[in-house]
């Protein structure tokens, strides 16, 4: 099955489209599931996370590589 065009208007849809929930969806831009929940029906999605979902969604960064950088960014908040 082909990847579905990216929508940013439209982000249940093309979740749904994808077959995963919001909480796979949203997870890898640190974004909760009830979180991505209000994003999917209104809620204006902050600049910030639209600039990843677009990287991640377009290809022009990997899931992994977000992974990576949360689990830097977790590690470095628990040293503080």
């Amino acid at each position: 099955m082909a990847k579905p065009k990216f929508d940013l208007s439209n982000l249940a849809d093309y979740r749904k489209k994808l077959g995963v929930n919001q909480q796979t969806f949203w997870s890898g831009l640190g974004v909760t599931q009830s979180g991505g929940s209000r994003y999917e029906t209104g809620r204006n999605l902050p600049r910030p996370v639209a600039l990843l979902l677009t990287l991640r969604e377009t290809g022009k960064i990997t899931t992994a590589a977000l992974d990576a950088a949360t689990t830097f960014i977790k590690k470095s908040k628990a040293k503080k």
